[in-house]
């Protein structure tokens, strides 16, 4: 399937244009832009870093506290005490290798999730966020997502009827229209 692109202007509109709030997004600064989106994606790369510096990503002066809050959020915190590295680092000091290969699928997902629970950024773009996880994690997710998702614009891309169910407007894409 080709990917669908978010508005955070990683490529510019070759024609027509991509309108947030009456303002067009090509006229915005991208830094505000991206500033203002989080994106959990189905195949989520993480960076070689720790697991709380992951979380903490794009948000300056995170706690450990609000770290943990957050992964508890996205059903990570249980596997992430479980985690070492081969430095000898364990939980949430251990690092993830290079965009996160030393996880899952599943478990970078969950990663990405406490990301976004840790941003609280008023977009969110969420394509096939939760492919990864079996049911049980999945449903424990939905439950939070729906809390997360309050208040914000969502753009959601999923096959899951799970997740397309609790949309407030579906739009249906078939060849570009």
């Amino acid at each position: 399937s080709t990917p669908v692109l978010p508005p955070s202007r990683v490529h510019e509109a070759e024609h027509g244009s991509c309108r947030i709030d009456g303002q067009d997004i090509g006229d915005a600064p991208q830094a505000s832009l991206r500033a203002a989106i989080r994106i959990v994606t189905q195949d989520t790369s993480l960076l070689h870093r720790s697991i709380s510096a992951n979380i903490a990503d794009g948000r300056p002066g995170a706690t450990q506290d609000g770290i943990e809050a957050a992964a508890r959020q996205a059903q990570a915190h249980e596997f992430i005490l479980d985690l070492s590295d081969w430095n000898g680092r364990t939980g949430y000091e251990a690092h993830v290798g290079e965009r996160g290969v030393k996880l899952s699928g599943g478990q970078r997902q969950r990663v990405a999730i406490a990301r976004v629970v840790m941003k609280d950024a008023p977009i969110l773009v969420l394509d096939e966020a939760t492919s990864a996880l079996d049911s049980e994690v999945e449903v424990a997710i939905q439950e939070q997502l729906l809390g997360l998702m309050e208040g914000k614009t969502v753009i959601a891309i999923a096959h899951r009827l799970s997740t397309n169910a609790r949309m407030d407007r579906l739009i249906v894409l078939e060849k570009g229209r």
